[in-house]
């Protein structure tokens, strides 16, 4: 096969800038013309496809607890059948809510609050302000109490919209937030809400929606938005610092989701979407735009009760992606190496002949995707049972918030025969950025330019990259283009210096990233700025790269690497993977629970020269390897604050939580 470009340097030069090579003339902006707006976008699908489903929720038939061997107490639930609202009316709906908001004080142009889960609620009430023009502050829902309020004061919200759920254990309604008047939960039950400050009300979205049917106020005229008006204010979780809110416009996400729509071969109103990640991610509210946009039914689920063997789900009944069946799948990661990890279990218990027969099909169909050719004996007869596990009629998935591990991203795409789109984008950049190919298999690339960006490649002399390096340019990334937001919400204009505007009016972002570019015009991800430590003696470590390459030991689960510059070697805390490490534990005859055995020094030295191997294997330095390890019992979630909502290492808390560990381990103590 020639091996084709995906996008070219529109200048000749190494730096760029990179544009695909359907948009080397000009880049796209709008996938409908005239479509220039979100509200637009609605408008466009309930006139086309009035009738068809859109929005669909599992009933809920029961709920219980279950209790667990070690006394712990686990909610499980039963769910039904999937429920669907059409598109006319989910657009009439969030007609009447925008209309209920504007009567209940809302101005257009003044900012309301979405503080919710992922669910249908969440979109209408997303339409409906899109429709009134209320830039939606979006907030996700594991922030902590103090960035919570300071996203809302910042904003100086009057109205916010959220679930009883939310309100009852997250939302801290108090003199923390003096502007706060409005409370929308969009649950039915309960109608009253004693007991709250006054000056305070709690309405029902459906008590809302009655108020805006009223004749007097449906008739009311309401101002449409322009598409450089501010769409969303997202707040990003940072990996540093308070969170920044993000000013995205109406024209960004629509720029966005034209770049994203044409990698996805084939996108229709035929398709199924699995809508489960948090909305107040940017990948996530663009995949159900772009989903909203051809007319596709998207249904509802969460991470807890995804496939049959979800947390949540009891036993024996069935998860979200058995029932719905989706052919589109956004993933982070997290998820998709959680996945992994369960198969390749699975596939440890199974019989020698079973095992050998698994290890045989997926070494021949790695090799014949190389080759690009498809293979069906293998698909019907071992992975069919793989691909069943996300409702067997997956036809693409999109991973992105993070780099994807090499040794996942050939699994499913071997597992699930079907092909792993894998993006690379930021909230800044309204998620788009590059995708790669479908049928682009080689691992560790994120795909050339959509066509809605271009990028450059801007020396970075400390770290030594430079665009004249060989055998490819290499340099700090800037994207550019329609998709390029607006900056920082009230951020003094240190922040900003991120943005900036070129001589012919356009806004490019600085990643902080570095890539390289191949000569097929796709670009890899190689390094990040801020990831950069200098050890004692001036050598550089990345210490992003360190663990991307000891994530892949299945001992470990998560791993944070650390390094102070006036030491000369790396440490780590480590996650280890429970049942690999009690094997371990077990093989030594080392005894203990858990916790005992991640403070025990010897299984840590095990640990150590497990990793060690590793890392000597993926031909890691010497000094990039950490040569004191601290174990952690507990596994690191959004909760605990160590991690970002897309699982990004939080290295400033992180830090400070192992503080005694490393002067332990640097003090030689």
């Amino acid at each position: 096969q020639k091996v084709q470009s995906k996008a070219k340097s529109v200048s000749g030069r190494p730096e760029g800038p990179y544009r695909a090579v359907g948009a080397v003339k000009r880049l796209r902006t709008t996938l409908h013309p005239g479509v220039d707006t979100l509200e637009k976008v609605l408008e466009y699908s309930a006139a086309k496809f009035p009738q068809r489903d859109f929005l669909g929720t599992r009933e809920l038939i029961c709920e219980e607890d279950e209790k667990q061997s070690n006394g712990k107490v686990f909610k499980k639930v039963i769910l039904g059948k999937y429920r669907w609202l059409s598109y006319e009316k989910a657009h009439r709906a969030a007609a009447q809510l925008g209309s209920g908001l504007a009567a209940l004080g809302q101005q257009p142009k003044t900012n309301i609050a979405i503080f919710c889960e992922t669910r249908a609620e969440w979109m209408i009430a997303a339409q409906a302000c899109f429709m009134y023009n209320f830039p939606l502050v979006t907030l996700y829902s594991t922030l902590g109490g103090p960035a919570i309020a300071h996203g809302l004061n910042e904003a100086q919200v009057s109205h916010i919209i959220t679930s009883r759920e939310l309100l009852e254990t997250r939302l801290k309604v108090d003199a923390q937030v003096p502007r706060l008047q409005h409370i929308i939960v969009v649950d039915d039950t309960p109608t009253s809400w004693p007991g709250y400050p006054r000056g305070i009300s709690v309405h029902n979205m459906a008590a809302v929606q009655q108020l805006g049917a009223k004749p007097d106020n449906a008739s009311r005229e309401r101002k449409q938005p322009l598409p450089t008006d501010i769409a969303v204010i997202m707040y990003t979780s940072g990996s540093t610092g308070v969170p920044k809110g993000v000013m995205i416009s109406h024209s960004n996400l629509i720029a966005g989701i034209t770049g994203m729509a044409e990698r996805v071969p084939n996108l229709c109103e035929d398709d199924t979407y699995i809508g489960y990640l948090p909305l107040a991610h940017v990948l996530e509210l663009s995949a159900e735009m772009l989903c909203v946009a051809h007319g596709c039914r998207i249904g509802y689920s969460s991470p807890q009760t995804l496939a049959d063997q979800s947390t949540k789900i009891k036993k024996g009944s069935k998860g979200d992606t058995s029932v719905l069946q989706p052919t589109l799948m956004a993933a982070v990661p997290e998820i998709m190496d959680r996945i992994y990890k369960n198969v390749m279990a699975k596939v440890e218990e199974m019989s020698y002949f079973q095992r050998t027969l698994f290890t045989l099909a997926f070494n021949y169909k790695l090799e014949q995707l190389g080759k690009g050719n498809s293979t069906p004996l293998c698909d019907r007869l071992v992975f069919k049972k793989v691909r069943s596990l996300l409702g067997g009629r997956t036809r693409v998935l999109l991973s992105g918030g993070a780099p994807l591990s090499a040794a996942t991203q050939r699994f499913m795409n071997v597992c699930f025969c079907c092909p792993v789109g894998q993006g690379y984008g930021l909230t800044e950049t309204c998620g788009a950025g590059t995708i790669s190919e479908p049928w682009d298999y080689s691992t560790g690339r994120v795909g050339g330019p959509l066509v809605c960006s271009e990028f450059k490649l801007k020396d970075w002399l400390e770290g030594g990259y430079r665009s004249t390096d060989k055998p490819h340019p290499r340099g700090e990334i800037l994207i550019g283009g329609p998709n390029v937001t607006m900056g920082y919400y009230k951020n003094d204009s240190k922040k900003q210096d991120d943005f900036v505007v070129d001589e012919n009016g356009q806004r490019w972002f600085c990643t902080g990233d570095i890539g390289e570019f191949h000569s097929d015009g796709c670009l890899k991800i190689i390094d990040r700025k801020k990831d950069l430590v200098k050890l004692q003696a001036g050598e550089y470590v990345s210490l992003g790269k360190v663990e991307a390459m000891l994530k892949n030991c299945s001992l470990v689960d998560n791993i944070c690497a650390y390094a102070n510059s006036d030491e000369t070697y790396v440490i780590g805390f480590v996650v280890p993977n429970q049942k690999h490490f009690l094997a371990l534990a077990e093989e030594y005859g080392v005894r203990g629970s858990l916790i005992e055995l991640c403070d025990n020094s010897t299984m840590e030295e095990l640990v150590l020269k497990v990793i060690t191997e590793a890392a000597l294997a993926a031909q890691l330095e010497r000094f990039e390897i950490p040569r004191k390890i601290r174990l952690s019992p507990d596994p690191w979630t959004p909760e605990t604050g160590l991690v970002t909502d897309a699982f990004k290492l939080k290295r400033l808390e992180l830090k400070s939580h192992y503080k005694d560990d490393i002067e332990r381990m640097y003090g030689g103590k």
